[in-house]
């Protein structure tokens, strides 16, 4: 293995990138994640797929729009 995927923790568990190779073998889009979640002593696994080109330039739409209000939630905390 040339390269080590650190998972990103959540509240709900944890979310790890799927490389390349792995989405090929699984016949799911690259760039597609795994979302983590532990029950009953064993790991669950969710497959999602990228993000749309129109989800991504929504998203980037609405977070220019709004980034003085998610600057000042994050300068307040949760």
């Amino acid at each position: 293995m040339t390269s080590i995927n650190t998972p990103t923790k959540t509240e709900q568990g944890w979310v790890v990138d799927i490389p390349a190779e792995i989405a090929a073998s699984l016949n799911v889009a690259e760039g597609s994640i795994a979302t983590l979640q532990v029950k009953d002593g064993k790991i669950e696994v969710e497959i999602l797929p990228p993000p749309s080109p129109e989800l991504t330039k929504s998203s980037l739409r609405i977070f220019e729009k709004y980034k003085d209000a998610f600057a000042e939630m994050k300068r307040l905390g949760d």
